[in-house]
């Protein structure tokens, strides 16, 4: 951030009086810009045994395979996000269930919020898929999975599911996971 978006000045970064980051501050008018992580939300829709997954025809990660999930907007609760992401990305509707992964990324100030979900209808692929498709636990492309929050909400799903108690996992992603995942490139 170079500029102010209240008064258009330049602004510094430093830490304000009485806090303990820094922020950027606009000398000119006194304001505080804070910055707070992204909150992504999305579904693990769910037909009978077998999970929607979607192929994603944008970066990051593109054609690689995802669930529906994307970032929240204003004025929208965490379910409506995620109902509305699914639509955008599998033209899906779905009957949301509980929270089933909230898991943060703080080195990359995200937090994922992906709730259990059963498929409702139909599915084909939104403006942001490639392809949209239906798959049992032995056809999950694991190696193409473009995210490992992805990758970790489905295996604590079919783990969870061979017990059929789905309660809610906490979890943190680490720089040096996304490294083991992505690799360094």
């Amino acid at each position: 951030m170079n500029f102010c978006s209240q008064c258009g000045e330049k602004v510094r970064f430093a830490v304000p009086e009485g806090d303990d980051r820094p922020r950027y501050l606009c000398d000119a008018c006194g304001t505080i810009h804070y910055q707070n992580p992204r909150i992504v939300a999305g579904t693990l829709p769910v037909s009978g045994s077998k999970v929607l997954l979607c192929k994603r025809a944008i970066a990051p990660r593109k054609g690689y395979w995802t669930l529906p999930a994307g970032y929240m907007e204003n004025a929208e609760t965490t379910q409506q996000a995620a109902s509305r992401e699914t639509w955008e990305e599998a033209f899906a509707e779905v009957a949301l269930g509980d929270l089933y992964t909230l898991i943060d990324l703080p080195h990359i100030n995200q937090v994922y919020m992906i709730f259990r979900a059963d498929l409702v209808g139909g599915f084909s692929a939104g403006p942001e898929s490639l392809e949209v498709a239906l798959f049992e636990e032995h056809e999950i492309p694991w190696d193409a999975l473009a995210f490992p929050t992805i990758e970790r909400t489905l295996r604590h799903y079919f783990e969870d599911r061979q017990q059929a108690e789905f309660s809610l996992h906490i979890s943190k992603i680490t720089p040096e996971d996304r490294e083991r995942y992505f690799g360094s490139a």
